[in-house]
């Protein structure tokens, strides 16, 4: 499925800012289109620095959210790397409903320097991770539809909470992505290609090894029930390899094939940003 178009408003405000496909489970609901137009609009309002407006979500949206963390609280404890499960107590997010992303960017800011800013749609890799590189992290506010609380066409509030928010606690993970993104603002198509492989396999889908068992620690995995579920079955676990990850495409429209294993929490850590700062990411020598 295509992603949502986002338009900028017209003068009279009358026109629709997202554009759903035909087939996305909210295109024939018109309140969560319009919720989807607001929260659009949020983000299109919004400017660089400053607070960050709270999305109009209702208790439907608060169930989604319910439901999917219902879900997903036994994998983490089952399948999810120990350094991210004692994260989520540095940033807790809690079950009751969609936190608001100026609920966390105080504690966010005080333990990484990084900071949420809303968006009104999916954006350009080089886009997402030149942001990285100021320490701002752009993120969704919308919530999938409630008819299918497990599957969504588009990265949403759930995977840029669940996700993300809480590995960006850590200053070494924000540290991380603010090298990925000063290096994207340097990249040119070929190096940028090698980058966004690497941020795939290692932020948002990466594996470390713990006890002799592969643990989930990318944002992908930790935010789908279904796929944090069936990785160990579903995907060829390959060894810690960074240049072949640069070197190994993607599709992000289905469960991934490939998954590679980081030996330690450490190694991930020190390999990764050694493999930024060295210039390795470049595809020379």
């Amino acid at each position: 499925m295509s992603p949502p178009h986002v338009h900028e408003p017209h003068a009279g405000g009358a026109a629709a800012l997202v554009i759903l496909d035909p087939d996305h489970p909210g295109f024939r609901d018109a309140a969560y289109r319009a919720r989807r137009d607001a929260i659009a609009a949020i983000a299109l309002r919004h400017r660089a620095g400053g607070p960050v407006e709270d999305a109009p979500y209702v208790e439907e949206e608060h169930e989604v959210w319910r439901t999917v963390w219902g879900a997903l609280a036994p994998l983490h404890q089952e399948r999810v790397c120990r350094e991210i499960l004692e994260l989520q107590e540095v940033l807790p997010l809690g079950p009751s409903g969609i936190p608001q992303l100026a609920s966390l960017n105080d504690r966010l800011f005080a333990s990484s320097g990084f900071r949420m800013e809303p968006v009104a749609g999916l954006v350009s890799a080089r886009t997402f991770m030149q942001h990285l590189g100021r320490q701002v992290f752009l993120s969704t506010q919308y919530i999938r539809h409630h008819s299918r609380p497990f599957y969504t066409p588009e990265p949403d509030v759930v995977h840029e909470l669940v996700g993300h928010a809480a590995t960006l606690a850590h200053p070494a993970i924000a540290e991380l992505n603010r090298l990925l993104g000063l290096a994207a603002s340097e990249a040119n198509e070929a190096e940028m290609s090698r980058l966004d492989r690497v941020y795939w396999y290692t932020l948002e889908f990466g594996l470390v090894a713990e006890n002799g068992e592969p643990r989930a620690f990318g944002a992908g995995l930790l935010s789908s029930a279904g796929e944090l579920r069936d990785f160990a079955t579903h995907a060829q676990l390959r060894p810690w390899d960074l240049d072949i990850m640069a070197q190994t495409p993607f599709d992000p429209t289905r469960y991934q094939d490939v998954l590679f294993v980081a030996p330690t929490f450490t190694r991930l850590l020190v390999d990764l940003s050694t493999w930024v700062r060295t210039g390795r990411w470049r595809g020379r020598g």
